[in-house]
């Protein structure tokens, strides 16, 4: 009891609130336990050795279990308890980090402990499939149902039907709202959903089967990070050469 009231850092927060205490060759310990779902991993602190109240190897482990930024954020928290109320219970909870705090620029990717309900998994198979270019029959590869059913074998995966639908359900919405901020919402150009200046371009080739291609693309500045996005692309149904004299 005594003791415990020095465990003020917020550190603490990511390990149940009481150790346990024991004992190895005649040397007394108090052994911490992470709290995240899965982990359980223990951490000892003999209590005969000078660096009994030292936190060094809780952070340690809390960074590479938690992720960096949620020992940061706990870090900012006034004590212990409001570390354990606002940052650890959220997330264990609602299994995102969003839930407690807004991750800020494009700092290191942490990942939830908790599984991703059937509505999440669906989206991110979507994004999975177009940032990556993949087949939406990959979701019936027998290696992929072994890495994501084993273990769990009643986790959802979507039929590639589902996904061909949930991909084309998504690419209408996102045109919608791509079209709301760049067009304007009167007849004349003086008000958009974007006040910034649009950069239009346009780039053409042939493919190997002599086919002509046209792209339009737009280019724009949103919260100071450039952004490039392809508007269409159209087949050329004819070619006409002029020779210039």
């Amino acid at each position: 009891e005594r003791l415990s009231k020095e465990w003020v850092s917020p550190i603490y927060a990511f390990f149940e609130p009481f150790p346990t205490i024991g004992h190895e060759n005649g040397r007394r310990y108090y052994e911490f336990r992470c709290v995240a779902k899965g982990c359980g991993k223990r951490i000892r602190h003999f209590l005969d050795k000078k660096d009994a109240k030292s936190a060094s190897n809780m952070r340690k482990h809390a960074c590479t279990c938690w992720g960096e930024e949620v020992v940061k954020a706990a870090d900012d928290a006034k004590s212990c308890d409001i570390a354990r109320e606002s940052i650890v219970n959220g997330i264990l909870t609602n299994g995102s980090i969003t839930a407690s705090f807004e991750r800020k620029g494009k700092g290191k990717i942490t990942y939830s402990h908790r599984q991703h309900t059937k509505t999440e998994t669906k989206a991110e198979i979507v994004r999975w499939v177009c940032e990556s270019a993949r087949p939406f029959d990959i979701v019936k590869d027998r290696a992929f149902q072994s890495l994501m059913k084993t273990g769990r074998p009643e986790y959802y995966i979507p039929s590639p039907s589902t996904v061909s639908r949930d991909v084309k359900l998504v690419f209408a919405r996102m045109c919608q709202r791509i079209a709301k901020m760049l067009q304007s919402e009167k007849i004349t150009w003086t008000h958009h959903e974007y006040n910034g200046h649009l950069n239009f371009a346009t780039n053409a080739w042939t493919s190997p089967n002599h086919k002509a291609f046209v792209a339009i693309s737009v280019h724009l500045e949103h919260e100071g990070v450039s952004i490039a996005m392809v508007l269409d692309i159209v087949e050329v149904p004819e070619v006409k050469f002029r020779t210039l004299t």
